[in-house]
């Protein structure tokens, strides 16, 4: 096969971008290593694995003035992959406005713009460690963040806030089993049949008492009923018989007068 001068040249190039940047993203991680290190302590104290922050400046290992497409794109998902490792809120989705937006876009952004935005991820991670540490953390990061400069934050991020915070948890008082509170059984109150009997008794009589003043109207008695009662009618009907026997009597005396 014959080449044709600077032409087929140039295509070569294009190619091998093209195959770089297809190996680049399809190419499997490579498995992580067993963590053999010493373990750290996290808000909790409790042991954890360190994270590590990188330096983005040193993942740039191509100059953006002169880089081809495929060059800057593979630069670009390297950022990707290690913003979304360390966690950071905003980066990964500019990084991945960028990729899809144009080539020159992209080359702009690795130029002068990510550094920026790399800067305010440390500043955003470094808050985080605030929020939740003791005094020891609050002061070196506060410290760190008074300083400002890439150094100062990626020493505090990977071992800064792990020793200050490893001071916190030693000046922290652990929970003593006898703190926990103890329930105790509430007094059961016994009432005797005889105080039952009492109550119940008043309380029946002040019930009666209460409803003969509703039913007679300011202090009104109960109607007379039962044996009272029979005696009254029969006295009334003696009477009643007695004066009709007199009255006959009277009317016989006085028919016999006028005859």
């Amino acid at each position: 096969m014959a080449f044709n001068g600077e032409e087929d040249l140039h295509m070569l190039k294009k190619i091998s971008a093209g195959a770089v940047m297809a190996l680049a993203l399809l190419a499997p991680a490579a498995p992580a290593a067993a963590y053999t290190g010493t373990p750290v302590l996290n808000e909790a104290c409790q042991p954890v694995e360190p994270k590590t922050f990188k330096d983005f400046r040193e993942l740039i290992t191509i100059d953006p003035d002169t880089a081809n497409a495929g060059e800057l794109r593979i630069v670009a998902y390297r950022l990707l992959d290690e913003a979304k490792a360390e966690s950071f809120t905003l980066l990964p989705e500019e990084i991945e406005e960028k990729l899809g937006g144009t080539e020159e876009d992209l080359r702009a952004f690795l130029k002068k713009r990510v550094v920026t935005a790399w800067m305010h991820s440390l500043r955003i991670s470094i808050g985080w460690t605030i929020t939740n540490g003791g005094p020891n953390v609050k002061a070196v990061a506060n410290k760190t963040l008074d300083d400002g400069s890439f150094e100062a934050m990626l020493a505090y991020l990977n071992k800064g806030v792990y020793e200050a915070r490893a001071l916190d948890c030693a000046a922290s008082p652990s929970p003593s089993p006898s703190a926990s509170a103890s329930v105790k059984p509430s007094a059961t109150v016994t009432v005797s049949p005889t105080a039952t009997a009492t109550a119940t008794a008043t309380a029946t009589a002040s019930a009666g008492a209460g409803a003969g003043e509703d039913e007679g109207g300011e202090g009104g008695g109960l109607p007379v009923t039962g044996a009272a009662a029979g005696t009254v009618a029969g006295v009334g009907g003696a009477l009643l018989v007695l004066g009709a026997a007199g009255y006959v009597i009277g009317r016989r005396r006085r028919s016999r007068f006028e005859a």
